[in-house]
């Protein structure tokens, strides 16, 4: 089954999946995209509101979120010679993994991490950089308008201490416990596992910016396991990289028409009638419905028919000028209802 990357360059999320593809030797293609909106080729040729990356597409199937992407990973393509585990870790260690995806990629150490971020890096990235990201954050545009902007230079230096001790206490953690046990990987694993991705990404990336972390605060002299980590990581990911093919690049018409063109993925979709969230929206399978994030980027939602639910995902299909495509996005995070409906939204 084809599978379709959307991303831009240097998108924390999207260096997460990436590294996963390359640490599992997963073959893909990609579509780049804009750093902010407007992005035709998923808005127009796929009817996808959804405004955060990456997106990924397994053949006609499209994920949303990178903890629902990497699910869908882990099944579609199970263990084998040809795409080796990205750990051996024993079934005790999944919890671990989980708690760890929930706590990063799902909590607030990556935001406090973005914090980090030297006020002139951004303030070069223009005003309609600022802009975009104050509406990811569900700014109204009235109030960007009038200058509300949560990545200004004032904001982010007021937000700077808190954000400072958060990731510090962070790195603590990960220096007295998993790494302070011993071992090269989290899970004392031969190679980095998944709960080395989910832990690592948001280090990694706030590490690389010059300026985002004082040397007196949080460096190798004050944590030489987990900056040693980081360098073993990413000497691994790039002994990795040699070994598989570049990633062939799409235009916009192309990949969506390798997706529309693909066939299903998943085909035991149903709407469970005894399901909380369902009975009490009164949803069925073929209704209309509006799906979106609660978090960052709510203000865009999706708008399709109900194809399915179950204990960990919304599937809904939506149709842009290249054809349909059935759109998954996880429980935790996001909320369903009927369409144009202004009553509880669950």
């Amino acid at each position: 089954m084809s599978i379709v990357l959307y991303h831009y360059k240097r998108s924390p999320y999207s260096t997460r999946i990436i590294w996963y593809l390359a640490l599992r030797q997963i073959p893909y293609s990609q579509c780049l995209q804009p750093t902010i909106l407007p992005r035709p080729d998923l808005k127009e040729k796929l009817g996808i509101s959804y405004r955060r990356i990456p997106i990924l597409a397994i053949g006609w199937d499209v994920y949303l979120d990178t903890r629902l992407i990497i699910k869908k990973l882990e099944e579609h393509y199970p263990s084998s010679n040809s795409y080796p585990p990205l750990s051996g870790t024993p079934d005790e260690h999944r919890g671990i993994e989980a708690l760890l995806s929930l706590a990063v990629a799902g909590g607030d150490i990556f935001r406090s991490c973005a914090m980090l971020m030297p006020p002139q890096i951004l303030e070069a990235q223009g005003q309609q950089f600022l802009r975009d990201r104050a509406d990811l954050a569900g700014v109204k545009q009235s109030d960007i308008d009038k200058g509300f902007l949560p990545l200004s230079p004032e904001v982010l230096k007021a937000m700077r201490p808190q954000a400072l001790i958060e990731v510090r206490q962070y790195v603590h953690m990960l220096e007295t416990t998993f790494l302070g046990a011993g071992g090269n990987w989290l899970l004392k694993t031969t190679r980095p596992s998944l709960a080395d991705l989910e832990a690592i990404w948001p280090i990694h990336w706030i590490s690389t910016i010059p300026g985002a972390l004082p040397p007196d605060f949080i460096s190798k002299e004050q944590f030489p396991l987990v900056f040693g980590w980081l360098e073993r990581f990413q000497q691994t990911i790039e002994s990795q990289t040699q070994t598989v093919r570049t990633p062939p690049a799409l235009n916009g018409d192309e990949a969506a028409d390798m997706i529309v063109k693909a066939g299903f993925g998943e085909h035991e979709l149903r709407v469970d009638p005894a399901d909380p969230v369902v009975a009490a929206e009164g949803l069925k399978a073929g209704m209309d419905v509006e799906m979106w994030p609660t978090d960052w980027g709510s203000l865009h939602k999706d708008r399709g028919k109900l194809m399915g639910i179950d204990d960990t995902q919304f599937v809904i299909e939506t149709r842009g000028t290249s054809g349909s495509v059935r759109v998954h996005a996880p429980r935790h995070g996001f909320k369903i209802a009927k369409a144009g409906d202004d009553g509880v939204k669950l």
